[in-house]
């Protein structure tokens, strides 16, 4: 049984049955039906045109739960005949459930978690290990999200903004969990990139790229996490980091910018120092500066002050971050990272500690943990 051939057909066969009527949540049922089906059929009887047999499977279970339920009837009338079985067309419909998935009427974090279940193929228990939350939390929250887009067409999906936001947050999953859906929200803003000239989806390539063509060198070979300062350049993929600058700079070019062009610039910087050392830091809180004009993100504002110590001292990003809520996720992290920075281990050690046990990850966790031992085994010297 080829399980990656089922999960790649998985998005086409949903976005046809909602196309012919079904709505999201009968569509998704059925469609795990025939999943199962096929499970149980294809090693003896494998079909010719595997993607036609599971819409036709899928659309029968669709019919036959219809049919079973009366509050149903009314879409079971719009539907005369069950179509006769064929060739399905060849046509890659995930974009479109990502429009679907990404309705206005959705949060953004009801959105990604939608989109990561009926599109990136997730089990809910994958879905809540990533956002740390129990099962069952996650159950209800993906239920809610599917009740809200329950009946929704096509021809009413969510904005380009908030489609935008859900790529970069599956790409951020992707990049940082167990789960690897960074290369397929890539693909995907490539295919958006290819339909809508607008230089934010520009941007979100770009960033996109830029971040993926260093992807090999942010862990060791144990899984511990590399910050960038420390990662082998020599190994970061040159070939994307190219594409994605000269994707960036057309975009810049049209004198529209926004908050993704603006990270990407940022992200081209640092790809484009030929060490740590050598980084234009002053040029990146120039951009930081861009990036609090456009959003006013208090998290913008935290890695801006990081910045500041980069370009400025310790003792000015640290006037920076006291302007902030110490409550703010990975402030404890860059307040440690800059206490170091001024001499001061013993409140470093005590703020890696504390970020540590406020890592949202088991990477991120295990790092922190390794820097606040280090600096206090360097006191106990």
């Amino acid at each position: 049984m080829d399980e990656a051939l089922l999960r790649s057909l998985t998005p086409s066969v949903l976005a046809i049955l909602v196309r012919r009527g079904a709505d999201f949540a009968a569509a998704e049922d059925a469609v795990q039906d025939a999943l199962v089906e096929a499970v149980r059929v294809w090693p003896a009887d494998p079909p010719r045109d595997p993607k036609a047999w599971l819409v036709t499977v899928a659309w029968r279970r669709f019919l036959d739960a219809a049919r079973a339920d009366a509050s149903r009837r009314r879409r079971e009338d719009l539907v005369d005949e069950e179509p006769a079985p064929g060739p399905a067309p060849a046509v890659d419909d995930t974009l479109q459930l990502y429009f679907l998935c990404a309705h206005p009427s959705l949060t953004p974090s009801s959105a990604v978690a939608l989109t990561l279940r009926a599109v990136g193929g997730l089990t809910t228990r994958q879905i809540a290990q990533a956002y740390l939350v129990p099962e069952a939390t996650m159950a209800q929250r993906i239920s809610r999200a599917k009740r809200t887009v329950s009946g929704v067409r096509f021809d009413r999906p969510g904005d380009v903004a908030t489609v935008l936001r859900v790529l970069y947050l599956v790409f951020n999953e992707g990049y940082s969990g167990d789960v690897d859906l960074a290369a397929e929200a890539v693909r995907l803003t490539r295919q958006l990139a290819a339909v809508i000239d607008h230089p934010e989806v520009a941007g979100l390539l770009a960033l996109m790229l830029l971040h993926h063509a260093r992807r090999a060198t942010r862990t060791a070979p144990d899984g511990s996490l590399v910050p960038l300062a420390e990662q082998d350049r020599s190994r970061w993929d040159t070939k994307t980091i190219a594409e994605g600058v000269r994707i960036l700079q057309a975009a810049l070019a049209r004198d529209r910018l926004g908050e993704f062009q603006a990270q990407a610039a940022i992200a081209a910087l640092h790809a484009d120092a030929p060490t740590a050392g050598e980084t234009d830091w002053v040029q990146i809180v120039e951009w930081y500066d861009e990036l609090v004009r456009l959003t006013g993100s208090p998290v913008v504002r935290l890695n801006r002050a990081v910045a500041v110590g980069e370009a400025d001292g310790p003792r000015a990003g640290l006037a920076a971050l006291a302007e902030l809520d110490d409550s703010l996720p990975r402030h404890a992290a860059a307040a440690a990272y800059l206490h170091e920075r001024d001499g001061d281990p013993a409140t470093a050690a005590r703020l890696y500690a504390e970020a540590a046990r406020k890592a949202s990850n088991l990477a991120e966790r295990d790092y922190l943990t390794r820097q606040a031992a280090r600096l206090n085994a360097r006191r106990c010297r």
